[in-house]
């Protein structure tokens, strides 16, 4: 089952999209990183659209969850 559902309006009309990949790291929380993903990815990337959510993994020290690691998948709009 996708928790992750591209919302209906943006699967109208005749608009193309590209897919990147990012991977998105905290130390505080999943959403922080994918928060952080996306907050970098639009500072280069214009028209972005949705994220889905392909991998969460992260680090362990001490017996401690110390980063978590998020793998997305980011939808943009191609310009005319």
């Amino acid at each position: 089952m996708n928790l992750f559902r591209v919302p209906r309006e943006f699967l109208m009309g005749d608009n193309i999209y590209k897919l990147i990949e990012l991977t998105g790291t905290s130390s505080t929380s999943l959403e922080d990183a994918i928060q952080n993903a996306v907050t970098r990815a639009s500072k280069t990337i214009r028209q972005m659209r949705w994220f889905e959510v392909i991998e969460t993994r992260g680090t362990i020290q001490d017996g401690q969850v110390t980063q978590w690691q998020v793998i997305l998948k980011i939808g943009f709009a191609l310009e005319d």
